[in-house]
């Protein structure tokens, strides 16, 4: 039933000429759910409520609940025609009223970790891109089917949803950005492995994926008490986003996931400067994939003590500080951050080294962030000691990965398997820090087990070469001529 009623949005949303590409999709079904999402929310805290004897006060008020203004219905519960909006009236309603009323909880909020003021920051910088109000009701009345009110249900939809975000981010670079491989996340996760009672940070949260992970994760690990619970819904999950519909989209994942108020904050991350924070409001945990190949500004780059335009090396040195002593972080960063020999990469290095165990270097193929070409590695490490030992494990799925051929969680159990007590194979090395050079604190992936390849001749060689043999062959047969 849920495929279906995705599956009929998409048909809806295509044919409006507000919406143009899979991001636009992804935004509007997005704010749509979110209410449907936050309709059932009330009901069940009112039921609640009503159980424990107490009386829950709404969130929303009644003019601008779901089921007075999206589907109004008769005594009988079948949706009220006479009532319900539709056309120029219903596209009136929601970008005259119902927006303008809801970016206003931003406001009136009393704190940020509360779904008032997340409900403000969503629709603060929303707009409804439908430019057809009967293709809005269509849309609307699609997902007043679905319903968020048992957990079942609530994992369903989130399954969709995460297949709308993978799709928008195979649709170009923009949605890449939010999306990393789910098993690759699963993987990183597990590697890491937090606890109950670890403070978890994604710095770069895009779609959410690794903290909404790291929420199943916690939740399959055994039977959680009621404290328990509530620690994971208040108090271990952080994360901030610079980019309002990824912020957005973040938020209605981890929702969709089973975390109520997600304490995701919509801010650049680089542009404060961290160097002053306590230990105390340091995390246990962190796991992110920063975006790759952004540049900042000098203004940005002043806030941390290596300056460089390249995102991705400002996120590494945040994470860092941002780690308790004895965290632990799981980070995607590009390939050539091992080898590069700028001044930036090389100090980095070397104070991940002398700061940081960094135990594990996982080396991805091409082709796991479908539509970037992008080669990347994930690195592992403790914050608290220096590095003795680096443990390399170079994965070969044995085929071409791409859109149509994604990464699976079979191709990396050789490597959680050999992980855990960094075993060797054809794959997998250790490399002693203490016979790295200390110069440039190169890092490079090289597999001990492959021969190297010869080194690749230059063009200019090249041609020398050919020039060579044609002269050569000019010569003898020119020979051969006066032999004749």
């Amino acid at each position: 039933m849920f495929e279906q009623v995705f599956k009929n949005i998409d048909d809806i949303i295509w044919k409006d000429s507000g919406c143009g590409s899979e991001l636009d999709y992804i935004e509007q079904i997005s704010w749509i759910l979110f209410l449907k999402y936050l309709n059932d929310f009330e009901k069940n805290r009112k039921t609640v409520a009503g159980l424990e004897g107490s009386i829950y006060k709404p969130v929303i008020d009644e003019e601008f609940c779901w089921d007075v203004w999206a589907a109004p219905r008769t005594e009988g519960g079948e949706i009220d025609r006479n009532k319900t909006l539709n056309g120029d009236d219903l596209r009136e309603f929601v970008n005259e009223r119902l927006f303008p009323y809801l970016k206003g909880f931003k406001l009136k909020a009393m704190a940020s970790d509360t779904i008032e003021y997340k409900i403000g920051e969503i629709f603060s910088e929303l707009k409804n891109k439908l430019q057809s109000g009967y293709k809005l009701r269509e849309v609307i009345n699609e997902i007043d089917a679905l319903s968020f009110r048992s957990h079942r249900e609530k994992h369903k939809i989130s399954h969709l949803y995460e297949a709308k975000i993978k799709s928008m981010g195979n649709a170009g670079r923009n949605g890449g950005e939010c999306y990393t491989p789910r098993p690759l996340i699963k993987t990183i996760v597990e590697v890491v492995a937090p606890k109950i009672g670890d403070k978890i940070y994604d710095g770069a949260v895009g779609s959410a994926g690794f903290l909404c992970e790291a929420f199943s994760y916690l939740k399959e690990r055994g039977q959680l008490s009621a404290e328990g619970m509530e620690t994971l819904q208040k108090r271990t999950f952080f994360g901030k986003e610079k980019k309002i519909l990824a912020y957005m989209i973040g938020m209605i994942n981890m929702i969709l996931h089973g975390v109520d108020a997600p304490d995701i904050v919509h801010a650049n991350t680089l542009a404060e400067n961290s160097t002053d924070i306590r230990e105390e409001d340091r995390y246990h945990v962190i796991l992110a994939n920063p975006p790759f190949g952004g540049k900042e500004c000098g203004e940005v780059q002043q806030n941390f003590p290596i300056q460089t335009g390249e995102t991705a090396y400002l996120f590494l040195q945040h994470f860092i500080n941002m780690l308790r002593s004895g965290g632990r972080a799981g980070m995607i960063i590009k390939n050539t951050f091992l080898s590069n020999t700028d001044s930036a990469s090389v100090s980095l290095r070397k104070e991940l080294l002398e700061n940081c165990n960094l135990h594990t270097v996982l080396d991805l193929p091409r082709g796991v962030f479908r539509g970037t070409g992008v080669r990347a590695v994930v690195l592992f490490f403790d914050k608290g000691i220096p590095t003795e030992k680096i443990w390399y494990y170079q994965l070969d799925p044995g085929r071409k990965l791409g859109k149509t051929n994604p990464i699976n969680e079979d191709d990396l159990g050789e490597f959680m398997r050999l992980q855990r007590n960094f075993g060797e194979s054809a794959q997998s090395w250790t490399v002693d820090v203490s016979n790295i050079d200390r110069k440039n604190f190169d890092l490079s992936v090289r597999n001990p087990h492959v021969p190297e390849e010869p080194p690749v001749t230059h063009p200019q060689e090249i041609l020398a070469r050919i020039r060579l043999l044609d002269k050569e062959t000019e010569e003898l047969l020119k020979s051969m001529e006066e032999l004749i």
